[in-house]
Formats: C-alpha cells, sequence, structure tokens
C-alpha cells in the first residue's frame, strides 16, 4: 500500500468527521439562532467543500503531496466558513477539524497552526461576547473561549498520533511483505536447485564422463565407442526430456490461482490425454507455496502411473484438510500390486516413481501413504502441513499396507 494512499484515507476520514459533527451541531441549533439562512448556507459550503475534497483525494491521493497548499486552501475555505457563518457553531466545528486535518499532515509540526486556530477562535468568541453584550452571550461565548483552544490542541495532537501510528503499520506492513517474498524466493530457487540436481545434472554429468571416454576409445576399440557415443546421444536426449519436465513442472502449478483450481486442471488434461475419467473433489483449502509445487508433481506422478500400470476405468481424486494438514488422495480402480513392508522396497523393483513421491512428501514436511492389493487397485495418501517451518531433518513416515 501506498503511504499517499493511506494518509489520503485518513484525511477523508477527518474530512468526513468534520461533516458529520457539523452537521449534527448545526442540525441542533438551528432554531437557537436569529439568521437561519446563514446557518444553512454555512451547511451547504462546508457540505460542498467537503465533497470536493473527498473526491480529489480519493481520485489522486498523491495530492497529498502538496500538503502545505492543501492545507493553505482548507484554511482559506476555513475563513470563507468564518465570514458566512459569522463565527457560528459551524465555524468553530471547521476550525477544530482543520486542526486534526494538520495533525494528519504534519504531525506535531502542525503545533504553530493549532495555537493560531486557538487565538482565532478565542478572537471570534471575544467578538461574540461583546456583540450580545448579555448574560445569554456570555453565557453561550464563555465555554468556547474556554474549551476551544484545548479542543484544537487536542484535535490536532490526537490526528497527529493516528497518521504516526499509521506509518508504523505501513512500514511493518511493507517489511514483512518484503521479508515474505524474500523467504519465498529463495525457497523457489532452492526447489529449483534440487530438481536440476536430482535430474538434469546428474544427467548431463554422466553424458560428460562419457564424452571423455570416447576418444581414446575411438583408437583403441572403435565398435565400444560406437556404442558409447550412442549412449552420450541416448543421455543428451534424456537430459532434454529431464529439462522438459522441469519446466512443464513450473507451469503445472500456477501461484495466483486457487489450488482446487489446479487439482481439477491437472486431472481434466490427464484426463482427456488418456480417456480416463476422473471424478475430482477439491474443498477450498490452500497449502503453502512449496507444498503446492510438490503436490501438484505428486498427483501429476500418481496419475502417469495408473496410465502406465494401472489398466483402470475410474480415477477419484480427493483434496481436503485434515485438522493442521492438506491431504490429496488419488484412488484408481486398477489391477493393482503387491506391496512391500516398506516403500523403499519399490526402488529395487525399478517403481522409482512412489519412491520419488515419497521424498517429494518428505522434502515439505510431509509423508506419503501407498494402499495396494493385487485385483483391488492403488491409493496414494499425500499429507502435507498447512503451515510452519519444513524441518531439516528427520524422514517422512512412508507406509504400505496390504
Amino acid at each position: 500500500m501506498s503511504r499517499f494512499v493511506a494518509y489520503a484515507a485518513l484525511c477523508r476520514a477527518v474530512l468526513l468527521g468534520r461533516l458529520v459533527v457539523t452537521i449534527a451541531a448545526v442540525g441542533v441549533g438551528l432554531r437557537l439562532v436569529d439568521d437561519t439562512w446563514a446557518a444553512v448556507i454555512t451547511l451547504g459550503l462546508i457540505t460542498a467543500t467537503t465533497a470536493v475534497q473527498v473526491t480529489v483525494l480519493s481520485t489522486w491521493p498523491n495530492t497529498i503531496r502538496w500538503r502545505l497548499s492543501f492545507l493553505a486552501l482548507d484554511a482559506a475555505l476555513m475563513v470563507t466558513v468564518l465570514v458566512v457563518s459569522g463565527g457560528g457553531i459551524g465555524f468553530f466545528c471547521y476550525a477544530a477539524g482543520h486542526a486534526a486535518l494538520t495533525g494528519a499532515l504534519l504531525g506535531t509540526h502542525g503545533l504553530p497552526l493549532w495555537a493560531v486556530n486557538a487565538v482565532l477562535g478565542f478572537a471570534v468568541a471575544t467578538q461574540l461576547l461583546r456583540a450580545d453584550g448579555g448574560a445569554a452571550g456570555a453565557s453561550v461565548a464563555v465555554p468556547f473561549m474556554l474549551a476551544f483552544p484545548m479542543i484544537n490542541i487536542v484535535c490536532g495532537f490526537g490526528a497527529a498520533v493516528a497518521t504516526a501510528a499509521l506509518a508504523r503499520y505501513i512500514e511493518a506492513t511493507v517489511a514483512t511483505v518484503t521479508s515474505a517474498q524474500r523467504s519465498a524466493a529463495a525457497s523457489e530457487r532452492a526447489r529449483l536447485a534440487r530438481e536440476l540436481h536430482d535430474s538434469v545434472a546428474k544427467t548431463l554429468r554422466g553424458v560428460s564422463f562419457a564424452a571423455v571416454a570416447l576418444p581414446g576409445l575411438l583408437r583403441r576399440q572403435p565398435d565400444l565407442a560406437e556404442q558409447l557415443a550412442g549412449t552420450v546421444s541416448e543421455g543428451a536426449d534424456a537430459a532434454v526430456r529431464e529439462a522438459r519436465d522441469l519446466l512443464a513442472g513450473l507451469r503445472r502449478d500456477l501461484p495466483d490461482r486457487p489450488f482446487p483450481d489446479n487439482v481439477r486442471s491437472i486431472c481434466a488434461q490427464w484426463s482427456t490425454r488418456s480417456d480416463v475419467p476422473v471424478q475430482v473433489i477439491a474443498h477450498a483449502v490452500e497449502p503453502p507455496v512449496a507444498a503446492r509445487y510438490e503436490l501438484a508433481q505428486i498427483l501429476s506422478e500418481a496419475l502417469q502411473n495408473v496410465t502406465r500400470h494401472a489398466e483402470a476405468t475410474l480415477v477419484q481424486v480427493v483434496l481436503h484438510r485434515s485438522e493442521a494438514h492438506v491431504e490429496l488422495t488419488i484412488t484408481d480402480d486398477g489391477r493393482g500390486f503387491p506391496m512391500p513392508g516398506d516403500l523403499t522396497g519399490l526402488s529395487g523393483a525399478g517403481s522409482f516413481g512412489i519412491v520419488g513421491m515419497a521424498e517429494r512428501a518428505h522434502a515439505v514436511g510431509g509423508t506419503l501413504r501407498v494402499e495396494s492389493r493385487v485385483g483391488r487397485g492403488t491409493r496414494v495418501v499425500a499429507r502435507v502441513p498447512l503451515s510452519g517451518p519444513v524441518p531439516e531433518s528427520g524422514r517422512a513416515r512412508q507406509v504400505a499396507s496390504r
């Protein structure tokens, strides 16, 4: 939030408050004044000027940059109200509002202007007292003479304190947002580094080793060198595919869109490609940014496993909140498979996809559970915390059940 927008909003509140108080005060004393039309004209003038000022501040909040000019214009309007009202109650309310406006724009530096307002009010009240010249006039004027200086100072100081508090709040908010953005950027860089290290970097390292050995083999063993050249070519192609998959994964989760919508989009795209219907039940829940990405990757990998192995006719995806966690469940009615006692045992059988999903859940402090029986389909349940720091150590609970 721009500080000019915030200050303009505070000034609008002061102006509207002054208008409300003035209307109430003039309305109450309307039957007690001799010149009713003067009071009505004063009220109309204050209403019109307030409407113009509020409109200007709403449309061009940067007008606050020229605060001295704005205050000078309001002071001129205050004098106009004094002349039109003849020193009536409308002027005193307007002057108190002017002091508050000065405090909002200048802070405690507006103290000299509050003093000027107080002296002006004292002079007007004294003139009213001399003009009436009676006990009734004194009973009306003396309270103004005694209270008006304090009213100006209180209004000005109160507005200054409110403005200072608003400034501190804006600074704290900006600092918090900046810190959150830096933390998110650092987390995103770390995640990208991990993805590159686990996929493209390892493949390219293998290609590099093979390329280093290739010249020597060309001289000594041409046939083996030819095979190694093919391996280098395949490794390069694999690196390209992994980079493409990484970019696709980055596009898979759009942080500016609700996560349930992303889940529905991933399922709809997969269903179109695989021609397998997907029933999606996605409740309104927003995981942390890092967890969003990993859950989206887990969902995509689970659906790809259905395509490669399950021969399913229906898939159900459920996203909901479970206590302080987000739970994503992918269930298919496919052929299933025999489960080992621990998910790590699947790596020996070549089922690296499930192990990779478990590692993704672990990376954001979550867990992965897989349930499968031959002929009964498979269920994958990823559970990640809604908030809180991601643990640097510890192992994700990986449960496999028959």
